[in-house]
């Protein structure tokens, strides 16, 4: 079996956001970068498959020179391969050019029997490019996947819809896009950091592939500005130990008069 893992370096969710001089995108400066924390089911799902069925599993991420760490962390959890698709950023905000990127990054590597991602990268994906991926290379997908059982030429995929479960049988090959449940990711281990130092990259460009990272997709969507909320403006406290009903009114006042939501 060949599985490939879709998977992608975002900032850290603790990272302190600003929004860069252009206005289009966020400054960078200081940013720690991580894996996606939904790409990290993916990752693990990948790995119990090699544990269990000898599976060889390929890691394919696009993004800057910097992305190539993304499959460095990956392989320090297990893995065999990896795939760097090398782009200027052309593609940022845009889910459709980064899934035809990474389609024609499959096709190349490929044949797989199962591709893994997450069920949305924490940044710009909009929750599209596992769907679409599956799309362009006409297989199946199964998305919001929180448990799968295998069979030899199918599995069965429990996936969360509102206020429920759905179980989808599909045959392989098909793409999965994981949600959190699917499994507990584990953490790299020193000997596995050490050995993810000397395993193989192979490094693409976007036009390598026969794609033009400039005009891909068509520009069917590009961030056009990008703001921070605004500040939250400061609580209010009324002391009601004194006189509980007095601060009751106060309460309704405030409620009434300055928020408006009575």
């Amino acid at each position: 079996m060949r599985i490939a893992v879709l998977v992608t370096y975002v900032p850290d969710t603790a990272s302190t956001i600003k929004v860069g001089p252009s206005g289009k995108s966020i400054d960078e400066t200081g940013i720690k970068w991580i894996i996606s924390p939904y790409d990290e089911f993916a990752v693990e799902e990948a790995i119990k498959l090699k544990e269990a069925k000898g599976a060889e599993v390929t890691y394919i991420t696009y993004g800057p020179e910097r992305d190539q760490q993304v499959l460095r962390e990956c392989f320090a959890r297990g893995g065999d391969k990896g795939v760097h698709v090398v782009g200027t950023g052309a593609a940022f905000g845009d889910a459709f050019a980064i899934a035809q990127i990474l389609a024609a990054a499959v096709k190349k590597a490929g044949p797989f029997d199962l591709i893994f991602a997450g069920v949305k990268g924490v940044g710009s994906d909009q929750g599209l490019v596992g769907a679409m991926v599956a799309e362009l290379l006409d297989i199946p997908h199964v998305g919001s996947v929180t448990k799968i059982e295998y069979g030899e030429k199918s599995l069965t995929a429990w996936r969360e819809i509102e206020g429920g479960q759905e179980v989808v049988e599909v045959s392989l090959p098909c793409l999965i896009t994981a949600q959190k449940g699917l499994n507990e990711p584990r953490y790299p281990s020193l000997k596995g950091i050490m050995a993810a130092k000397k395993m193989p990259v192979e490094s693409v460009k976007v036009a390598d592939l026969g794609v033009d990272e400039a005009s891909v997709g068509g520009a069917t969507c590009r961030w056009v500005a990008l703001s921070l909320p605004p500040a939250k403006s400061s609580g209010k406290i009324i002391n009601g130990e004194q006189d509980p009903q007095a601060a009751a009114r106060e309460l309704a006042r405030l409620l009434r008069e300055e928020a408006k939501v009575i």
